[in-house]
């Protein structure tokens, strides 16, 4: 993993544009994803989407990974490889997407609810979304990365569920990972303090059930190792000296931590 870097305006508007990119890969991948379809499809789907617009897959091939997009169902935490199964009603599926642009890259991560799908596994979805926004709410200068990392584990916790631990956000770049970590369990007050030009992917990974996860036989996939279903949401964001910057995601309105 790259040591931390600090990012000038220029350079968070690079890293904007690859983020426009996998915002509009999301968005093709919700439309698409439905019963019947293959991860597979939804595969090629987004690496000729990123392609056509002059980027890169950031995944392909990042550490022998061997697909554009991560395509996750139902128990599968993260990092499931697109394959010839398709999705069927009342499936979730997480798909986490990177793009390189010009050297610079972006993530982020969704998860769709595929047909019918029950409303606690509907609520999941939810809590999971909403936990990265409130650990948005401290990615503001002078905070630090545990205030993050806390707001979402409480948030989760309160609500039931289970924080996974062995995979955490991160820093990110020039490189995919970059310094610092951003584990989405933690103390407040602690870890490295947020400075100004800091970009760090946030990306909750919350299980309906227990903490604990496992990886298959495929050296990839995450599972949550007590089968019930698991949700993600990312998104590449910027520190600045004033609001946190979504390079992934249309601005939404950020409260700063401790606010409503």
């Amino acid at each position: 993993m790259q040591g931390l870097t600090i990012k000038d305006k220029a350079q968070i508007a690079l890293m904007r544009k690859s983020g426009q990119i996998v915002e509009e890969v999301l968005h093709l991948m919700e439309r698409m994803a439905a019963p019947g379809i293959s991860t597979l499809a939804l595969d090629e789907a987004a690496h000729n989407f990123i392609r056509e617009r002059g980027a890169e897959p950031s995944f392909l091939n990042y550490r022998g990974y061997p697909a554009s997009i991560c395509t996750s169902i139902n128990e599968e935490v993260v990092h499931g490889i697109p394959s010839a199964r398709t999705l069927i009603d009342g499936d979730i599926l997480s798909v986490d997407v990177g793009a390189c642009l010009d050297g610079w890259h972006s993530d982020a991560a969704r998860t769709f609810l595929i047909g019918n799908v029950s409303a606690e596994v509907e609520r999941l979805v939810r809590v999971t979304k909403e936990c990265f926004y409130k650990g948005l709410q401290y990615a503001y200068e002078g905070f630090r990365v545990g205030d993050i990392s806390f707001a979402i584990q409480e948030h989760a916790e309160v609500n039931g569920y289970g924080v996974v631990r062995e995979l955490v956000g991160h820093g990110i770049g020039r490189s995919m990972h970059e310094q610092p970590d951003v584990p989405n369990f933690g103390t407040k007050g602690h870890g490295l303090r947020l400075i100004a030009g800091m970009t760090i992917a946030i990306e909750p990974m919350i299980n309906m059930g227990s903490a604990a996860v496992s990886v298959l036989s495929d050296g990839w996939t995450v599972i949550a190792s007590d089968r019930k279903p698991s949700a993600h949401y990312e998104n590449t964001i910027a520190i600045t000296k004033g609001a946190p910057l979504l390079l992934t995601k249309s601005p939404d309105a950020v409260s700063r931590g401790g606010g409503s």
